[in-house]
């Protein structure tokens, strides 16, 4: 069993479906020995609408989609290729080969690593503040107000911003999630 990863081009916004479709094709086929996983490369990011923390998962790589095969096993390269939505693989030899190259280990190590630093560091805000922007508070006492960042503290996830409070500039300090950009 030679087990390699490969990037399966996908049309772009429709990986999870080409996953769930190559995921029923191949239980249906019974392909796992195969084609033991299929992967696309995310992470989750939160950011701030209206007042309300959402969390959205973001492509690493929008429009490709991994997979670890042996394709050795013609069924299991005709199943990938023959998904709708898929485009073929990347890298395929040119003229009358077209057998797919694998990853090197290399690579695949760095991209299934980002995948678990992701997992790791979860809490990871999109949209993150400059000095001397101007930003509105959505959460705690101060809501309401509108204030400048004086400060980042990005590895606490904290703002140091200038309110006006009764005519008066008041420093307070403001988690990123009690906080909005204004536009």
């Amino acid at each position: 069993m030679d087990l390699n990863w490969y990037v399966v081009r996908a049309v772009s916004g429709q990986e999870k479906k080409v996953k769930n479709y190559l995921e029923n094709e191949i239980s249906r086929k019974s392909l796992e020995d195969y084609i033991p996983q299929v992967l696309i490369p995310a992470e989750k990011v939160y950011e701030m609408r209206n007042g309300k923390k959402r969390v959205r998962e973001r492509n690493f790589f929008p429009g490709y989609v991994l997979v670890s095969a042996d394709l050795s096993h013609g069924e299991a390269q005709h199943t990938i290729t023959n998904i709708p939505g898929v485009i073929g693989f990347l890298g395929s030899g040119t003229g009358g080969s077209k057998v797919p190259i694998p990853l090197r280990q290399a690579e695949v190590n760095r991209i299934l690593g980002k995948v678990d630093e992701a997992e790791e560091y979860e809490e990871q805000l999109e949209t993150p503040f400059i000095v001397g922007e101007t930003i509105k508070v959505m959460d705690g006492p101060f809501s309401g107000f509108t204030g400048t960042v004086e400060e980042v503290f990005e590895e606490r996830k904290k703002l140091n911003v200038m309110v006006k409070i009764f005519g008066r500039n008041t420093p307070v300090e403001l988690n990123y999630f009690q906080v909005e950009k204004q536009d």
